[in-house]
Order: C-alpha cells, then sequence, then structure tokens
C-alpha cells in the first residue's frame, strides 16, 4: 500500500487535505486570547532537576526497546540494537532568539556530551521547538547520520552536519540505519518555517520507526488526518506509538490534535501502547500546563488505551502500560 505524497504549489508544500495552518489572519484574535488567558501555562512549582543515570547505557535492554523522554519531542530511543534520538532541543528557549521566547519547565535530564553512541537523528520539520540550531551544531564533525524532512536538510548543512550525513525524505521514503533498523518517512498534518517569509517551503513529516523485533511510531507534529489509519495500514501495528498531545488550541486545531485525537490517532494507527510526547516542557499554548496528560488519562480509560508515560529523563523498558504520575508532583 502507497501513501499519498505532499502536493506543491511553487515552492509551498501542502497538507494532503485542506488545513488552516493559523496564518496571519488569526495573529491579533490569538495575541488577544494570550492577553487575557487565565490558564495556568507554566508550572508555579520549578520542576526538577531530573537526572539521568548514564550507566544503564552500558547494559541493552532485556526487552530490545527502552525509551528516554528528554522533553517535548526529544527522546532517546533504543530500538533492537539501534540507538535514535529524535528532534533534540536542548536550548533553554524555542525560539530565534535565546533572550526571548518559550522557555523551558525543566533542563535536560542528560547533557549532550553524555549521551550513548548515537546512531541516527531524526529531524521531522524545522519549528524552533523541534530544531534546535545550538543543539545540531554540537553534532557537526560527529558523523552521525541524520535523517530529515525534505528541505530541512539546508539548516543542517548550514550549522555544520557534513551533506553525506544528511538523508532528506520525502512521505514514503525509507532508509535503513545500522544492520536492519528502518526509518519511513510518513504523512503528517502541519505546517513549516522558521520566518515570516518562508512558510511551507520545507516538509514536515511523522516516521516509521521498525526494528529487528520491535516497531514504533514517532508522530511529531500534527493534527488529525484521515491517512492515521493509512499509516496503520501500510506499516502497523505499532508496539509504541509516540504522539502529540499538549499545545492545542480552539484558533489551530488542523495542525495540533490534543489528546483527543491523538488517541484516536493511536487507535486508527493499531498501536499497542501509547507514549504521549510535545507536553509538559514549554508553553505554547493556551490550556493549563498539565490539562494534555489529565485529560489524555481520561480518555485512555474511556477508550481502553493503554498508555507508557515515563518520567523525564528515565530510560523506560517498553513491556506494558505504565504511568508514572510525575507531572502530579508539581501540580
Amino acid at each position: 500500500m502507497s501513501l499519498e505524497r505532499p502536493a506543491k504549489k511553487g515552492n509551498k508544500y501542502m497538507n494532503t487535505v485542506h488545513t488552516d495552518d493559523a496564518g496571519f489572519d488569526k495573529m491579533l484574535p490569538i495575541m488577544r486570547e494570550y492577553m487575557r488567558n487565565k490558564a495556568v501555562v507554566v508550572p508555579a512549582k520549578t520542576m526538577g532537576p531530573f537526572k539521568t543515570d548514564v550507566s544503564i547505557y552500558n547494559t541493552p535492554p532485556a526487552s530490545g526497546l527502552r525509551v528516554t523522554w528528554v522533553g517535548h519531542s526529544s527522546l532517546l530511543i533504543e530500538i533492537d540494537g539501534c540507538t535514535i534520538l529524535t528532534d533534540p532541543v536542548w536550548s533553554d528557549r524555542v525560539s530565534f532568539t535565546q533572550l526571548m521566547g518559550p522557555k523551558r519547565f525543566f533542563r535536560p535530564p542528560i547533557a549532550l556530551s553524555d549521551l550513548p553512541k548515537i546512531d541516527a537523528i531524526i529531524c521531522s520539520h524545522d519549528h524552533y521547538d523541534h530544531l534546535d540550531k545550538a543543539t545540531i551544531q554540537f553534532f557537526a564533525g560527529s558523523q552521525v547520520p541524520f535523517y530529515c524532512s525534505l528541505g530541512v536538510g539546508q539548516y543542517l548543512q548550514s550549522w555544520g552536519i557534513g551533506k553525506e550525513f544528511i538523508t532528506e525524505m520525502d512521505w514514503g521514503d525509507s532508509a535503513t540505519v545500522g544492520a536492519d533498523c528502518i526509518i519511513t518517512a510518513a504523512p503528517a498534518r502541519h505546517f513549516s518555517g522558521r520566518g515570516i517569509t518562508n512558510r511551507n517551503e520545507t516538509l514536515w513529516s511523522s516516521f516509521v520507526i521498525k526494528g529487528s523485533k520491535h516497531n514504533i511510531y514517532f508522530g511529531a507534529d500534527s493534527g488529525w488526518h484521515p491517512q492515521f489509519a493509512e499509516i496503520g495500514e501500510a506499516y502497523g501495528p505499532f508496539d509504541l506509538t509516540m504522539l502529540e498531545v499538549g499545545a492545542y488550541g480552539k484558533y489551530w486545531p488542523d495542525i495540533h490534535m490534543g489528546p483527543d485525537h491523538a488517541s484516536n490517532a493511536h487507535i486508527a494507527l493499531k498501536g499497542n501502547l501509547m507514549m504521549p510526547i510535545h507536553w509538559g516542557t514549554f508553553n505554547l499554548a493556551l490550556h493549563d500546563w498539565y490539562e494534555p496528560i489529565e485529560l489524555l488519562l481520561t480518555y485512555a480509560r474511556n477508550k481502553k488505551i493503554d498508555l507508557f508515560v515515563p518520567e523525564p529523563g528515565v530510560p523506560s523498558e517498553v513491556k506494558g502500560a505504565f504511568n508514572s504520575e510525575w507531572w502530579r508532583r508539581y501540580m
């Protein structure tokens, strides 16, 4: 089964279904909403510090699958002997400058220099909370291969990553990492751009990661779309789906799912365990910072979904349903 690829209009990529990507016409209403918002968008208590016991990486996971949630959409994934880093963001702020913009709720639990050997880095799209210049520059000269959506490679190259270590991928493209781990770019419903003049000139993607024993799905950023079911048919079932549940809002319902649609996506993907990502790290929306996970617990219970919710920085084997409830210490 082949998946529909994105269309282009001139130099602009387009979603496969009509999508309102909260452009300039929504800017003033969103700003007014932010000014009068009463939600608890930032934790009242200082979070962490969370610390990763890096000695754990000296022993491969007995199950073959272990995930360390660094925060937001940054994941260190150990799958069947292959170690993959997704959308690595270590900077304090996700912005064009470190002087302003959304600031981290907690420091990264592991230093970049303490990471285990990385076999691949996935960059899903070019937004600041997924593609961080300072973090990418750390890997310049390291010879770690990068796998990214079409057009994103220009940023990687400008930040010091050699062209020979960059593989740009269209939806449906696959690449082999290590001996037998296969990464496949898949559809997402989102948008791109790092400024006001280059919106949608690079592609956005989700990724299927298939090891010798396990099959998992990294959803990155996406609104709900009917191709989740097609991805499930073509590449599922999945042992674990990692899906965004935070940063949703009434002014941008097409480009972020929220916990209800994310749980529906998990079902459509034929997932076994669902791991919520893209929450609890940055203030990027108008809802309470803890609302996404609290709502997800209710939806998961009603829809009979098993969740996998590790604490930030804790290398956690994926063996079954698990909820650390770590965020409740800070509510």
